[in-house]
């Protein structure tokens, strides 16, 4: 039986999972790395670290399937996006840190280009916001302060690449430099309309064309794993970023199906077909291309702290000492007891955009406990879904008739029946919640000429259903609650000097 492999370079892990050809998870291996905070708002990785957990998950992960490398058909990799990593195009070598996709030093920098009035050609071209999440101001940065930078990657000597070029970099063996539509549509350098480049938007930043990679449909043939890793020639056959890898997963092929996925942030993304659409406070976005298909376009809002906040209980406060400890502590008491926590510890995304809000607890009283805080923390990752879902069907006219839901947090149940309170909307949770990996697998068995989108949708199975249950009074209350608490976070930091 054939068997796919899917890399998952996530924000704090590598993974990787071994699916059968029905989309069964066969074995999985993954590996932390570390966190560098050289100063406040500032993520940083190394990148070289991120390329040998991934290696070491890859092979981990094929012994314990027990399979060989012959029986692996093809090759997925999905990734965390915008995170930004530059290296010497000849002998592989990163150049600095990889600079995450949570990072906030480019703020100053978007705030002079939209005063310059730049902001209205970049939403128009890319479907994204001026905003330091994304990697064109990261690259820019790079090049100012970098030695010798720019005149390296004028000449031509500079890969830039989010995690997939630079995993794909390695995994073919220095051989090829290349992304998908997906992670090229995060960088605010790719025009989503033409489907290329932008040399506008490249001569605003003044980014050398040169140093960026070549752009393929997220499913077909991109190369083929360098023999001295696994023993074989293996081809990588799909590559998205990880929101569009869940989507896929999901199996949200119609126009106005969407899902959230709930890791180290939470993200809302729905398909919204062949031609993009453009709102306020959310993005447009590339979802997929099959080779020889149009593209598939999403609009999403980004969260950028969810499950990253229950880490922070965790290693900042020692409230717990493991993430799976919440549920069951925020279970002891009946609510938050006002309490609400605005968890904006790298700024606010979607649909504030506010790169200088900073982490809020309101409402503390004496008689509040660990347990509120726990409890105050699983529900703003329900009220900043809330959030997003808002303006993005205010965007797209389309009623959401169901979430599906998926990552590490959906374990949670209190969490998906507060959130379906909230919403007053169904929210459903499949069988398989690794659905990032999953669809990374799926592009990869579509670009191999394995099976159909229709056999993927025949894959996916509901695991539970949480119909909402709470009075409209009570919901209404408490998401007014909520953005007071959110107006207090915003705009925290002066933007001048930096200062609280």
């Amino acid at each position: 039986m054939p068997h796919l492999l899917a890399l998952d370079q996530g924000t704090t892990s590598s993974r990787t999972i071994v699916f059968d050809e029905t989309g069964s998870q066969v074995a999985a291996a993954q590996q932390e790395f570390e966190q560098h905070y050289p100063r406040p708002g500032w993520v940083e990785h190394n990148a070289e670290e991120i390329w040998e957990s991934q290696l070491a998950t890859m092979r981990s992960a094929v012994r314990r399937a027990r399979i060989s490398s012959s029986d692996i058909a093809a090759i997925g990799i999905t990734n965390q996006r915008e995170t930004t990593v530059i290296w010497d195009r000849r002998t592989g070598e990163p150049l600095h840190r990889a600079i995450v996709w949570q990072d906030r030093r480019t703020a100053e920098l978007c705030d002079r280009l939209r005063r310059e009035g730049h902001h209205e050609v970049f939403r128009r071209k890319t479907g994204l916001l001026l905003d330091p999440y994304f990697s064109g101001t990261k690259i820019a940065w790079l090049l100012e302060h970098v030695d010798g930078l720019r005149r390296r990657a004028e000449e031509g000597e500079v890969c830039f690449g989010t995690i997939d070029s630079w995993l794909i970099y390695r995994l073919s063996g220095s051989a090829d430099h290349q992304t998908d539509v997906s992670n090229a549509s995060r960088t605010l350098l790719y025009n989503i309309h033409e489907l290329d480049w932008d040399d506008e938007l490249l001569g605003i930043l003044d980014i050398p064309r040169a140093m960026l990679p070549e752009v393929k449909p997220s499913a077909g043939r991109f190369t083929e794993l360098d023999r001295g890793l696994l023993g074989a020639d293996i081809p990588i056959t799909g590559v998205a970023g990880d929101q569009q890898a869940a989507l896929f997963g999901q199996a949200c092929f119609d126009s106005g199906m969407a899902k959230n996925t709930y890791g180290t942030g939470a993200f809302i993304v729905m398909n919204i077909g062949e031609k993009p659409a453009s709102g306020d406070g959310v993005l447009t976005t590339l979802a997929w291309q099959l080779e020889g298909r149009p593209a598939v376009y999403a609009m999403e809002a980004s969260i950028f702290i969810a499950g990253a906040a229950v880490q922070w209980l965790r290693d900042g406060l020692g409230l717990i000492r493991t993430a799976a400890e919440v549920e069951d502590l925020a279970r002891s008491v009946d609510d938050s007891a006002g309490v609400y926590f605005v968890p904006a510890l790298t700024g606010l995304g979607a649909p504030h955009w506010d790169p200088y809000a900073r982490g809020t607890i309101v409402g503390l009283t004496r008689g509040t406990t660990r347990a509120h805080l726990a409890r105050a923390t699983l529900e703003a990752m329900a009220f900043q879904t809330r959030d997003g879902i808002e303006a993005m069907q205010r965007t797209a006219h389309l009623e959401l008739k169901e979430l599906r839901v998926d990552g590490g947090a959906v374990a949670n149940n209190l969490l998906l029946q507060f959130q379906a309170d909230l919403l007053e909307t169904p929210v459903v949770r499949p069988n398989v919640i690794e659905t990032t990996a999953l669809g990374a697998a799926y592009l990869a068995a579509i670009g191999a000429e394995m099976f159909d989108q229709q056999t993927i949708r025949s894959h996916w199975q509901l695991d539970r259903r949480f119909d909402p249950a709470m009075e409209a009074s009570q919901r209404e209350q408490r998401y007014h609650d909520w953005c007071r608490a959110v107006d207090r976070a915003c705009g925290w930091i002066e933007r001048d000097t930096g200062r609280a």
